[in-house]
């Protein structure tokens, strides 16, 4: 099966499931209190819908615009922007009749099962998979250091003993710390053996980001060619699985790792390669980004921890939360001109799938997409749920509740604003497929 068909298909069950459980969030807590459930629809019905039936009070259906989901409540005003209900006099069965800590509970109930989804796949993803560790030993070569950081002191082959004075359970997990996580000191045995504690500024996360480095810590890998991109010039000049790179350019390589500078975009490359006991030389032309399309083995020896449940069920809360963390720190960098032209929509969330259809890749997406949709949803902007929730926690404080045609208004632009940023985000998608491949 093509592969953009299987991550468009991954993509669509995905968020079919996170929005039709978001939507019950609401849902549940609305009919709980006794509000009326107009419609409940996955995906946009503007215009009509796909299907429809109405069961009770409430009208289910799937819409064809892919953007969403929703809930109407009654004596709400929401995306529908149907105010005529709001004219009349205030029903028992209308949220607007509510109290207002039963009309929180009912808005934050679609961010908190995101997050319950969220956490719970991780659990059982722990439970069922266990996790990966890479201790210091398990990388005899360590790492492969980015100048960037040699001047705080790092050096090629050294290994992570620890971070803040606690033990990384994983070696590769630096990267993912140095950008969101408050790194100071790190502890690091080099290759000569001696044992050293390195210290950094409060700003290197953001240091590393605007030099575009975000693998500061490249592991090392033999040079024996473990996958062959199709359609990708090592593939058309030849080059097969299995492959030993010898040279390149009339340069002897030791690592996979020294290709890359040794190659240069658009430009014919020597490769010798060793297959199978003999010697051949290939000329291949890298393509406009300097890539051959190949890639091979790394030099870690990795381990399996296992879990019970009640490990589990901490673990993946601790995953989880983590998780939620990590993201909501690296929006900082969208405030930044490199970090603004990075932001993407549904192509680049449709790109965090395999080609190939996984199911343990599909539920770890599907868990973190849940967590940055719980994260999307509670930001204070009118027309998401955080920007209901600011409102109604502004009434509980002052004990004055916002005009309704304050409240359609802030409507109104929250949903401009939506709007504007769901264009901005597929529309760099969209520049990068054309213009960047």
């Amino acid at each position: 099966m093509n592969p953009i068909l299987v991550k468009t298909l991954q993509l669509l069950l995905s968020l079919s499931i996170l929005i039709v459980l978001h939507e019950l969030g609401h849902f549940i807590p609305a009919k709980l209190f006794k509000t009326r459930v107009e419609k409940f629809f996955l995906f946009f019905d503007v215009k009509f819908a796909l299907f429809k039936k109405k069961i009770g009070d409430t009208v289910y259906g799937i819409g064809w615009l892919p953007l969403g989901g929703y809930v109407k409540i009654a004596g709400m005003i929401d995306e529908s922007m149907d105010t005529d209900q709001m004219q009349g006099p205030a029903q028992p069965w209308e949220f607007r009749s509510k109290p207002a800590w039963q009309r929180l509970i009912i808005m934050i109930g679609g961010v908190t099962v995101n997050l319950i989804v969220g956490f719970v796949i991780y659990t059982m993803l722990i439970y069922n998979s266990g996790t990966i560790e890479i201790k210091p030993d398990q990388m005899p070569q360590g790492f492969m250091v980015n100048d960037i950081m040699k001047p705080y002191g790092f050096q090629d082959g050294d290994k992570i003993l620890s971070i803040n004075g606690k033990e990384l359970e994983n070696q590769l997990d630096i990267n993912r710390y140095l950008l969101v996580r408050d790194v100071s000191n790190v502890e690091v045995q080099h290759q000569s053996g001696v044992t050293e504690v390195l210290h950094l500024p409060d700003t290197i996360g953001m240091h590393i980001f605007r030099q575009n480095v975000m693998m500061p810590f490249a592991t090392y890998s033999n040079t024996v060619i473990d996958t062959v991109v199709t359609d990708m010039p090592a593939y058309k000049a030849g080059i097969m699985k299995g492959d030993k790179v010898l040279s390149v350019n009339g340069t002897e390589v030791t690592y996979f790792n020294d290709i890359s500078p040794l190659i240069q975009p658009n430009s014919p490359t020597n490769v010798i390669v060793d297959r199978n006991g003999a010697q051949e030389t290939i000329e291949v032309t890298a393509d406009a980004n300097g890539k051959l399309g190949i890639s091979s083995n790394e030099l870690i020896d990795y381990s399996h921890k296992e879990y019970s449940f009640g490990e589990a069920i901490s673990e993946g809360a601790s995953y989880g939360y983590w998780t939620l963390h990590d993201y909501v720190v690296q929006m900082k960098f969208i405030f930044t001109k490199q970090g603004a032209s990075q932001v993407g929509g549904f192509g680049s969330i449709g790109n965090m799938f395999p080609p190939e259809w996984d199911w343990t890749a599909f539920w770890e997406k599907t868990a973190l997409i849940s967590i940055i949709l719980a994260f999307m949803n509670i930001l204070p902007i009118p027309a998401l749920d955080g920007g209901h929730v600011l409102f109604l926690l502004y009434e509980m404080i002052t004990g004055r509740k916002p005009s309704d045609k304050f409240l359609e208004y802030a409507q109104m632009v929250g949903f401009f604003i939506v709007i504007a940023l769901v264009l901005y985000a597929n529309g760099n998608d969209l520049y990068r497929l054309i213009f960047k491949g």
